[in-house]
């Protein structure tokens, strides 16, 4: 499977005339999870000054999204873990970073709080908008149990789900999507993926050919926040799943 170069869309959610994303051909969106349908920075922050807070520990959002972004990625990168102790690895080392040892609910905090991190609240009604046109799936850095926590949030049916746990690596490895394609069984071309991290998703979606859309939720803001630098033109970017949806909208039906 080769990569396709393509002219990306600017950040104004509109398509060239004469071509659009995803294409006349495109039959399955898979997207990313936390950070495109789950406000995972929400999510991260709220577990992380839970523990600071009483602590006395003070760092702004950016700060602490950026040392959790420094300190997950590598440890996704070493051998493969499941995302509880790759997340209760994070603590440990976010603790030691800041000069001081959790304990053992200091340690699960994100795990045991990832479940209840929200949905952006466009999120529910895009999906299902977008599910009249297109089959759904998942392809997310987490274990199928988190997943299914998360799951009864989005309020969606997909297709495919295809997990970290599943795969036995963390994107940005190729493996994942590899899998995920095997799964949905569709030519590559007839899929678009969809996400926020630049680094984790549209990146090694691109090089593999794969339509992208990215989900530009930082928009205004600066920095990566909870994810690494990455510079990758999409094929489009859209703000939020709302413009998504709209986009998608104003398609006439078919091929």
């Amino acid at each position: 499977m080769s990569p396709e170069r393509r002219e990306p869309v600017g950040a104004g959610g509109s398509p060239p005339a004469e071509r659009r994303v995803p294409s006349a051909e495109c039959r399955a969106l898979t997207f990313d999870c936390y950070g495109t349908l789950i406000d995972w920075e929400t999510g991260i922050l709220k577990s992380l000054r839970s523990v600071l807070t009483p602590r006395r520990i003070q760092l702004d959002d950016d700060q602490l999204l950026s040392l959790f972004a420094a300190i997950e990625s590598p440890i996704q990168q070493g051998p493969f873990r499941s995302y509880r102790d790759v997340l209760h690895a994070s603590m440990r080392r976010i603790a030691d970073h800041l000069g001081f040892v959790p304990d053992g609910d200091e340690v699960s905090a994100l795990s045991r709080s990832l479940p209840d991190w929200p949905p952006f609240p466009d999120t529910v009604p895009a999906l299902a908008a977008l599910g009249h046109r297109y089959r759904l799936g998942i392809i997310s850095n987490t274990d199928d149990d988190l997943f299914a926590g998360t799951a009864r949030r989005l309020e969606t049916h997909f297709d495919w789900v295809i997990t970290a746990q599943q795969a036995g690596s963390y994107k940005p490895s190729r493996n994942n999507f590899h899998r995920a394609l095997e799964r949905i069984g569709l030519p590559w071309d007839q899929v678009t993926h969809v996400a926020q991290s630049l680094y984790h998703d549209i990146g090694p979606a691109r090089s593999l050919g794969l339509a992208t859309v990215w989900v530009n939720r930082r928009a205004g803001k600066s920095g990566f926040g909870a994810t690494p630098a990455a510079r990758v033109l999409p094929d489009l970017e859209v703000p939020d799943l709302a413009t998504l949806a709209r986009i998608v909208d104003s398609y006439p039906p078919g091929p």
